[in-house]
């Protein structure tokens, strides 16, 4: 049981989940055993199974105009395919068979809408690493292609981002917080988190409208995007409150960070103009790093937390690094 699980840990959709999800995800899988050269599906058949290939390799073709296959890809051990059967009512959209002897867990469409409904913060995690797994296939191989791209980038942005400012949401962060710890610890790598909350947004929204407010959001959430990379992930967790989470950084690179931002904050112009008792945009930052503020996550939350209520404490406008 514990080889498994540990091997669905490491397949691509299932790379989200904690063993306890794992528990969860293992009864609906059935095993099928397909003989080599065995066709598993054809291009244009029905389907509502989305397979994991378990041991063995499989060729994926597609048809050409001229009627020839063309083979475009070829999945092995930890890798996925037929997911558009279980998302909606699409013909396959390649043929699928086996180079040798294989062995597959199948997911069955109704078993995942099973999943959907008992267990729906599982299934998003499943469906976001499907997707980003799939998009990534479609840009690879340029020809495959399929309108799970267009549903997915809609179902993903509804499931996992702030509707106001496009960045994610606390249930995304709330879900894979402590897998991007974890990758971390387990590389000897730093981890840094920011929390960060904007200085008298009840007062600013109070004062000047909800609809100044969002655009005071947004004008902050471009300067956090300025400044953080493609790797690092910002969360509105709701109101004026956000979680930047920094993979693989150091203190000092936070900081740098935290400090640039908050410098930049203070610099948007938007209330300047209008008339009202706050002119000056700004932002209080609590910045905690792995090992130094912390051995677990929990530890980097509250110390996190403490540093921005201390942020707050000492004046505002100012970036606090946790004891």
């Amino acid at each position: 049981m514990d080889d498994t699980l540990e091997f669905l840990h490491h397949v691509d959709i299932f790379s989200l989940l904690s063993q306890e999800e794992l528990n969860k995800v293992l009864p609906l899988l059935e095993v099928i055993q397909f003989e080599a050269g065995e066709t598993i599906f054809r291009e244009g058949e029905e389907g509502s199974t989305l397979y994991i290939t378990l041991s063995g390799k499989i060729s994926i073709l597609i048809r050409l105009v001229d009627g020839r296959e063309r083979e475009i890809a070829e999945f092995c051990s930890g890798d996925f395919f037929g997911e558009m059967s279980i998302c909606e009512n699409a013909p396959r959209s390649a043929t699928c068979s086996t180079k040798e002897r294989s062995l597959l867990y199948c997911l069955h469409k109704r078993d995942f809408m099973k999943l959907i409904e008992e267990h729906p913060y599982i299934a998003i995690k499943i469906m976001y690493r499907m997707l980003s797994s799939t998009s990534q296939r479609l840009r690879d191989t340029g020809e495959f292609v399929s309108d799970m791209v267009v549903w997915g980038l809609k179902a993903r942005k509804r499931a996992i981002t702030d509707e106001m400012t496009g960045v994610y949401n606390r249930r995304f962060i709330d879900d894979t917080l402590e897998n991007y710890f974890a990758s971390s610890k387990e590389r000897g790598m730093p981890f840094s988190l920011i929390m960060v909350d904007l200085d008298y947004f009840r007062q600013i929204n109070e004062s000047y409208s909800m609809k100044v407010g969002d655009q005071v959001l947004s004008a902050v959430v471009g300067v956090f995007k300025k400044h953080v990379r493609e790797k690092d992930i910002i969360a509105r967790y709701g109101g004026d409150e956000f979680t930047i989470v920094l993979p693989d950084t150091d203190g000092k690179e936070a900081v740098k960070i935290a400090e640039n931002i908050c410098v930049e904050v203070a610099e948007l112009d938007i209330l300047k103009s209008m008339k009202g008792p706050i002119r000056c945009i700004t932002t209080s930052q609590g910045v905690a790093v792995f090992p130094q503020s912390g051995q677990t996550l929990k530890d980097l939350l509250e110390t996190s937390d403490k540093a921005l209520y201390r942020a707050k404490k000492e004046g505002r406008n100012r970036v606090i690094v946790a004891d």
